[in-house]
C-alpha cells in the first residue's frame, strides 16, 4: 500500500512539474507572429484582414501606391528593389512584376492610354509603362529625386515634382515629351490635381507654402503660406468641398487648408514620420502612413469641423497607402515584421461610424 501512494506521487508531481514547463514555455514563433499581427491589426477605424506576399526581395523599403479602376490593378512601388507590382483588386494577387524602375517612388494611372508613369529617383528619370505590354517603353531625363506624380486628365498632362532639383516637370502624354519645368526656391513635396478647380497644387515643403499651377498656361499662378504648418510634404485633396489635407513632417500635425480662402482651419496631431495622405470621400475619411509605425485617421465631419479617430498601430516604416474608393479597402505596404525583413501588401476593412479620439490624442 506504501509503495503505491509513493508512486502515485511521484506521478503527481510529474504531471505537475510537466504542466508548468508548458505554461513557462514560449508560444511557437507562428502563435507569436500571429498575436503580434492581430495586436498591429485592431483598432476602431480599421481591420486587418489579408496580405499579398509580394515576389520582391524584403527588408526593401516601398512607396507610393496608385489604382486602375478599369481593370482593378493596384500599383505599387518597391522603391529599394527597383519594381512594380501590378495587384489584381478582385483576386488579391500579383499578376506582373514590371522592372527597370530603379529608385522608383511616384506612380501615375493614365486610363485612357492604359499607362503608367514611374518618377525613378535613382536614375532620374521619368519611366513610361504600356500596360497592354506591361513593360516600360520609354524613358524621359529629369532632374534631381523625382518623387510624387499626379496626372491632369483635361489637358493631358503628368506633373513630376523633381524634389531635390526645386521643380516641377511637365509631361505631354500624347508624346511622351517634357514640355516645361517650373522652378521654385524650396524643395517640392506632393503635387494634386484637382478635378473641380482645374488646377494643380504643389506643397513647397522648405516655405511651408501651397503654390498652385493653371495646367491651361503651366504658370504659377498663387503661392499661399499654410500657418501651423512645418514641412508639407504630403497631400490629399478633397476637391467637392475645396480642402487639402497636408501632412506636416516638421511638427508632426495635419493641417487642413481651405483653398479658396487661402487659410488653414485646422491642425490635428499626427504620428511622427508622416508621409502619404490619402481621402476615403464615400466615408469622410483621412489616413495618413506614418513610418514611426501608425496609420493616422481623421474624420471630415462636415468641411469646417475635423476630429482625429486614431492612430492605428502598423509595422514600422510603412511609407504609404491607397483607399479603394468602391471598396472603401485601405492598402499599405510592409517592409519589415516585427523587426524581421518582409515584402507584402497588407488590407485593411475600413469600419465605419469610429469614435473619437479622447482630448488629449485629438488636442
Amino acid at each position: 500500500m506504501r509503495s503505491l501512494v509513493v508512486g502515485t506521487s511521484r506521478l503527481v508531481f510529474v504531471l505537475a512539474f510537466a504542466v508548468c514547463t508548458l505554461a513557462l514555455a514560449p508560444p511557437p514563433a507562428s502563435a507569436g507572429r500571429a498575436a503580434h499581427a492581430a495586436e498591429l491589426g485592431s483598432g476602431a477605424t480599421l481591420k486587418r484582414i489579408a496580405v499579398i506576399d509580394l515576389p520582391g526581395p524584403p527588408g526593401r523599403r516601398f512607396d507610393y501606391l496608385a489604382i486602375d479602376d478599369d481593370d482593378r490593378y493596384l500599383f505599387s512601388a518597391h522603391l529599394a528593389a527597383g519594381l512594380l507590382y501590378v495587384i489584381d483588386l478582385r483576386t488579391s494577387t500579383v499578376v506582373k512584376t514590371i522592372p527597370d524602375v530603379p529608385g522608383i517612388e511616384g506612380v501615375a494611372y493614365v486610363p485612357e492610354l492604359r499607362k503608367v508613369y514611374t518618377a525613378d529617383f535613382w536614375e532620374k528619370k521619368i519611366g513610361v509603362i504600356d500596360l497592354r505590354e506591361m513593360r516600360v517603353v520609354k524613358k524621359l531625363p529629369t532632374e534631381d529625386k523625382p518623387d510624387g506624380i499626379t496626372y491632369a486628365p483635361p489637358f493631358h498632362k503628368v506633373y513630376v515634382s523633381n524634389e531635390r532639383a526645386k521643380a516641377e516637370s511637365v509631361i505631354d502624354v500624347r508624346e511622351d515629351k517634357i514640355v516645361k519645368v517650373l522652378r521654385f526656391d524650396s524643395e517640392t513635396g506632393v503635387p494634386q490635381y484637382d478635378p473641380i478647380a482645374r488646377k494643380v497644387y504643389v506643397n513647397l515643403q522648405d516655405e511651408n507654402v501651397l503654390a498652385v499651377i493653371d495646367p491651361a498656361t503651366d504658370t504659377v499662378v498663387g503661392r499661399y503660406p499654410v500657418e501651423g504648418c512645418q514641412g508639407n510634404h504630403g497631400m490629399a485633396l478633397d476637391p467637392e468641398h475645396h480642402r487639402a489635407f497636408l501632412a506636416c513632417q516638421g511638427n508632426d500635425v495635419l493641417t487642413v487648408f481651405n483653398l479658396d480662402t487661402h487659410q488653414a482651419i485646422a491642425h490635428l496631431p499626427m504620428a511622427k514620420g508622416a508621409d502619404v495622405v490619402v481621402f476615403d470621400p464615400g466615408l469622410g475619411r483621412i489616413y495618413v502612413a506614418c513610418a514611426s509605425g501608425a496609420i493616422s485617421v481623421f474624420q471630415e465631419e462636415d468641411p469646417d469641423h475635423f476630429t482625429k479617430l486614431e492612430d492605428l498601430p502598423v509595422e514600422k516604416k510603412v511609407h504609404s497607402l491607397a483607399v479603394d474608393l468602391h471598396t472603401h479597402r485601405v492598402y499599405a505596404p510592409e517592409e519589415q515584421e516585427n523587426g524581421q525583413p518582409v515584402a507584402r501588401m497588407v488590407i485593411f476593412e475600413a469600419i465605419a461610424g469610429a469614435p473619437a479620439a479622447p482630448p488629449e490624442a485629438a488636442r
